[in-house]
């Protein structure tokens, strides 16, 4: 994986729908709407947690481009999400660089000594896409996720957009 410009900044969180409309206070809402997705075993060909195979769920929530915003609340586990709120709290976990393949950046980084910490593939409608975390605090002071952006992304389950104060009753 070759260091690129950040295409994401992730944080966790414990309730999505809360943190979308903090991280949104005083943003213009017609460009603070968050798309909405769930991701786990029913919607991902496969799933790792610290080398071995894995049945986690989290539901994310994506704002923006350049660098995108992904808030992620961890639904079911064990996952690197919920071992970050435990020890951290809900904060920036990962800086997300995107890759043309995540199976090729997961044997570079491996190479280059990074330990995998979780994977997923399969994110698309298609199939395509997959997410690979990184031990990479120790040397560069935060966890990298590589990115394989889908051919084919599914649709939302859902979109959280602001309520501007001319929208409230």
């Amino acid at each position: 994986m070759s260091a690129g410009s950040v295409g994401q900044v992730g944080i966790v969180v414990r309730d999505l729908e809360e943190a979308a409309e903090r991280w949104s206070a005083g943003h213009d809402p017609a460009a603070a709407v968050w798309r909405v997705w769930t991701y786990g075993p029913a919607t991902l060909s496969a799933q790792t947690y610290r080398g071995a195979a894995a049945a986690y769920s989290m539901r994310i929530a994506l704002l923006g481009r350049g660098p995108q915003v992904e808030l992620v609340e961890p639904v079911d586990g064990p996952s690197l999400y919920h071992e970050w709120l435990d020890q951290h709290g809900p904060g920036v976990q990962h800086l997300g660089f995107h890759v043309p393949s995540v199976a090729t950046a997961i044997m570079a980084m491996e190479e280059a000594g990074f330990r995998l910490l979780q994977s997923g593939t399969g994110t698309g409608a298609d199939g395509t896409g997959g997410f690979a975390y990184f031990d990479t605090q120790a040397r560069l002071g935060f966890v990298a996720e590589a990115i394989e952006v889908p051919r084919r992304r599914r649709e939302p389950e859902h979109v959280i957009a602001l309520r501007t104060e001319e929208d409230s009753p």
